[in-house]
């Protein structure tokens, strides 16, 4: 259990981002579950922007797995290819596309357990989509969170599942959702990993970390 101490700060924490970031429109640019799953898979090791360069071309070919199977792999990694790691990105989305349309009629599966199971789709990813596109409280925790979280002094995790378990003992369920948005938007404009100056973000200014 997190001491009352850090409790409090986590909740000033907290508090700021909400006054910061009332707003916390979702930074990869879909229509459905399905474009918000391919837009998430392609995020990795790339950024939200080029993604979102990216996927109205793939999407204006295929933007449901029906048609992401009619593709080849191939022509999925000629189209994505800026995104980096096209080889592997391509099979993942080809194969994940043709299991949603053979094992779950077309629909993104909403569960964390049936996410995970589909090809190029880890724990961080399947959160996002649980909790973006679903609804469904979850913290996903990407390399920039568990970087602020370390940085805050909000957890000692030496690895992003216990940074997730950390924060998630910090924060109420119903603000993980927002708050993972808000931590990316906060780091982003105040606390950035290189060429981080303390007395310019409210948060390591504030709290001395």
């Amino acid at each position: 259990m997190p001491s009352p101490t850090l409790k409090k700060k986590a909740a000033a924490i907290a508090a700021l981002l909400d006054e910061l970031y009332p707003e916390t429109p979702i930074p990869l640019r879909h229509e459905d579950a399905y474009t918000l799953l391919v837009a998430v898979v392609l995020s990795a090791q790339c950024t939200d922007e080029r993604v979102n360069q990216i996927t109205p071309l793939l999407f204006a070919r295929a933007d449901n797995p029906h048609d992401m199977v009619k593709l080849s792999v191939d022509e999925i990694r000629e189209i994505i290819k800026p995104c980096g790691l096209s080889p592997s990105k391509s099979k993942a989305i080809w194969e994940l596309s043709r299991i949603v349309v053979e094992q779950h009629g077309g629909q993104v599966p909403q569960s964390f357990e049936a996410l995970e199971a589909l090809p190029g789709v880890g724990h961080k990813t399947a959160s996002v989509v649980m909790s973006q596109a679903f609804g469904v409280p979850a913290f996903p925790v990407d390399t920039h969170i568990h970087r602020l979280a370390a940085r805050w002094g909000l957890s000692d995790g030496k690895n992003v599942e216990k940074t997730e378990r950390d924060l998630k003992a910090l924060f109420p369920e119903n603000t993980w959702n927002k708050l993972h948005l808000q931590i990316i938007f906060f780091g982003r404009q105040y606390c950035p990993a290189r060429g981080h100056k303390v007395e310019n973000c409210p948060i390591c200014s504030k709290w001395g970390v």
